[in-house]
């Protein structure tokens, strides 16, 4: 399954060893409906793992011993065959990978033990998640869509400021922001389909200000967007009717950044994501569950979702500090 035969400098991994791999990958594709982006990764890292047991002379899973699993993951952090050494997130899904595949080879019973139990991946570091503070949102919502444009470009402006508001007021990301179909907002009931990650789809209460500026955008700028395209469910329209890109998305995004006067280059670069993390701080900090917020983001873990706690801990912290007598030391 290498991608890069031409640039291997060991021997082909054995027969049995892509066999297993095969089994792995059919069942991360059948069973656990993993994303296509995340197959392509898990493939590339293990094609990789592969490699390096064939250049060992390891030719089934069952000989794998846990030394070879911690040299492999070491090359994998210092470079090695000409190929630089991963980031610590990198070798870290690259390890998890590895595992992953030995735990699928015990349950098959392809391998009696599995050699990676104890093996732990890097931790990458935490990076809390980039909210914006309420007043630049607002700031930057309202600068979407301005209210004044007319003419031609009224349908757009109208656009814009739905699509913004969608992904502030739904917390949705921006693939399911762009993959939303006419069908799946239902505006009357308060609520949106979002369709996630592995298949999964959730509905989302949608607020009023998000809902008003969608029924806007439906009833009278959808109409002409879509007749100058072929009909297309999606809800969000380029100008020729076709379906709005995640590119286009973000596109519109920056110009309404820039508009606001937030920065749109950069590490604090606004990006659609940026609105995600500020409906999932701002709900927290407004006293939601962390387990509701985890439901409404649709992440599988409810680990993913408490890195927002980090930030809103941060967040009180400062207001501690600054309003409390005693604080000061």
């Amino acid at each position: 399954m290498s991608t890069a035969t031409d640039e291997r400098a060991g021997p082909e991994p054995a027969p049995a060893l892509r066999r297993a791999l095969r089994g792995y990958l059919d069942h991360l594709t059948v069973e656990r409906g993993l994303a296509a982006n995340t197959l392509a990764s898990y493939r590339r890292d293990l094609d990789r793992y592969l490699d390096s047991l064939a250049a060992a002379g390891v030719a089934d899973l069952a000989e794998v011993s846990a030394g070879e699993i911690e040299r492999h993951l070491a090359r994998l952090r210092t470079g090695d065959d000409g190929r630089p050494a991963l980031a610590v997130s990198s070798a870290a899904r690259a390890a998890s990978a590895v595992r992953g595949l030995h735990r699928f080879a015990l349950r098959e019973g392809l391998t009696g033990a599995d050699p990676s139990r104890d093996i732990r991946p890097p931790a990458p570091p935490r990076r809390l998640p980039r909210a914006l503070p309420l007043d630049a949102v607002v700031r930057l919502l309202e600068t979407a869509g301005p209210v004044d444009v007319a003419g031609d470009q009224a349908p757009l402006a109208l656009r814009d400021r739905a699509l913004l508001e969608f992904l502030y007021g739904t917390g949705a990301r921006i693939s399911e922001a762009v993959g939303a179909a006419v069908d799946d907002v239902h505006l009357d009931d308060g609520v949106v389909l979002l369709h996630g990650k592995g298949g999964r789809s959730r509905l989302v209460p949608v607020g009023g200000h998000a809902s008003r500026a969608l029924d806007a955008y439906l009833v009278r700028a959808r109409p002409s967007l879509v007749a100058a395209g072929r009909g297309t469910p999606t809800v969000f329209l380029n100008a020729r009717g076709g379906p709005l890109t995640r590119q286009g998305a973000w596109t519109i995004l920056r110009r309404a950044a820039a508009r606001a006067g937030l920065p749109v280059d950069g590490a604090e670069a606004v990006s659609p994501h940026t609105l995600r993390h500020s409906y999932a701080t701002h709900l927290l900090d407004g006293g939601a569950d962390v387990r509701v917020v985890q439901e409404l983001l649709g992440h599988a873990s409810v680990t993913t979702t408490q890195v927002y706690t980090l930030v809103t801990v941060d967040r009180l912290r400062e207001v501690y500090a600054t309003a409390h007598p005693r604080a000061r030391r």
